[in-house]
């Protein structure tokens, strides 16, 4: 196969999904994130499929649409990130009853606490982030 046999299907995939530039806006990654849950849905089971490596593209143009609109804060700690997770979110320290009771997310935000494994599970669940982003 030469690269004019190729341009064509190329140019089709990149008319819908947009992928010779940067995600543009809201509307075009929520476009790309339901692509990517349809791939997994239908071809999930086979991590070897094809598609996986259009996937991988659309990821990284994905990942960095979340870089530059929805930055992480420069947090060190998981009690930094836990409290900004929080602010994200609206909660108060009452609002965690994954930690216990509120003196227990009062210590844990202070520093005076580590999340243990369980608590760092239950809000990774929670927030949707991964484990590492709250495991000390």
């Amino acid at each position: 196969m030469n690269v004019s046999e190729l341009l064509a299907p190329w140019a089709t995939i990149n008319a819908a999904l947009g992928l010779s530039a940067p995600v543009r806006d809201d509307a075009h990654y929520t476009e790309l994130m339901a692509f990517m849950e349809d791939c997994f849905e239908r071809f999930g089971a086979d991590d070897g499929h094809p598609v996986f490596a259009l996937v991988g593209m659309v990821a990284a143009r994905v990942r960095d649409y979340e870089a530059r609109v929805h930055p992480w804060p420069d947090a060190s700690t998981p009690a930094t990130r836990l409290a900004f997770l929080m602010d994200q979110h609206g909660l108060r320290q009452c609002d965690l009853p994954e930690l216990g009771a509120q003196s227990v997310v009062s210590e844990v935000l202070s520093g005076k606490r580590q999340l243990n494994l369980r608590q760092a599970n239950a809000l990774a669940r929670r927030f949707s982030v991964p484990l590492e982003v709250l495991a000390a």
